[in-house]
């Protein structure tokens, strides 16, 4: 109530769609029911929760006024993409051709850092540097973007209808803080509040932030209960050398019998034998030479 999640848009400004989400009219301003937004952000942080976990990531777009920089600082804060000063027709429906520009923003950055854009002609240089403070621009938040997001949050769908088309096109799931001037029926988690006061929009998305952390707690998590699961096969001792661990038998089998049989069963080796010829041969042999040789000596 504090922060005016409650207040909508005038009367005459409502979408009828809000209705389900409309507490009554009064003053001639739409009040929104406080219990259906809890309702609908705890199921949006729930879903936001279960993607973040599975190793998805979640976008941040806003890019009225009041918004930018609260989402700015929420989707630093988890490490996740943002859309905060422009949003770009195609930038999912069209992503390879993002992905391009974004390679060579990244490469103007790098000859930046590198000192390379330096050495060029100063009308070649200050050329580079008008076309890189456009790119920031329209690219802050998603240079380093490489895959599409699982899920895409989004304060006010009636400021973002290109963003909220390209999700739904795709399939991607959408979670929105819906004011009563706003269908709800465009987005998978509608959360009925008030999109254009600070503290509102400030609110709503701590929760989200919330969730997302939630999600990525569990995503770090995951490996380190796999990896206390493994048992180790050999003990480390105080030398470093790899130690066996004891096997223990049970008292009715015998050891002894066990090794006995695992020695039988071994193949014996076999030697191979050199052919020897046998002395009496090599003897007789060395004799008829030498009768020989005797017999041409008398001749």
């Amino acid at each position: 109530m504090d922060a005016g999640v409650h207040f909508g848009h005038q009367v005459r400004r409502w979408n009828p769609k809000s209705k389900p989400y409309v507490y009554d009219h009064r003053s001639g301003v739409s009040i929104i029911n406080l219990e259906k937004t809890f309702e609908q952000l705890q199921k949006a942080s729930e879903a936001i929760e279960e993607v973040v976990a599975s190793g998805k990531d979640i976008m941040f777009v806003g890019t009225k006024r009041q918004a930018q920089e609260i989402l700015r600082e929420a989707a630093t804060m988890c490490n996740m993409p943002y859309c905060v000063n422009r949003w770009l027709g195609g930038t999912l429906t069209n992503f390879e051709t993002i992905q391009s520009s974004l390679k060579k923003y990244r490469r103007f950055l790098n000859m930046e850092a590198s000192g390379e854009l330096d050495k060029l002609y100063s009308k070649e240089a200050a050329a580079i540097r008008r076309e890189m403070d456009r790119m920031n621009r329209n690219f802050e938040g998603i240079k380093d973007i490489t895959k599409r997001p699982a899920i895409v949050f989004i304060v006010d769908i009636k400021n973002e209808e290109i963003a909220v088309s390209e999700c739904n096109k795709l399939g991607i799931p959408t979670v929105a803080l819906v004011d009563t001037n706003s269908d709800p029926t465009q987005v998978t988690y509608p959360i009925p509040g008030n999109d254009d006061a600070v503290k509102s929009i400030r609110l709503i998305t701590e929760v989200i932030v919330e969730a997302v952390q939630n999600g990525l707690s569990k995503r770090v998590v995951a490996p380190k209960a796999a990896a206390q699961a493994v048992v180790p096969v050999a003990a480390v001792s105080a030398d470093g050398q790899n130690e066996q661990p004891e096997v223990k038998f049970s008292a009715d089998i015998d050891v002894e019998n066990v090794k006995d049989s695992d020695d039988a069963a071994k193949p014996a080796k076999k030697t191979a034998t050199r052919a020897r010829k046998p002395r009496a041969a090599k003897s007789d042999a060395k004799a008829a030479t030498k009768e020989k040789k005797s017999e041409k000596d008398a001749e």
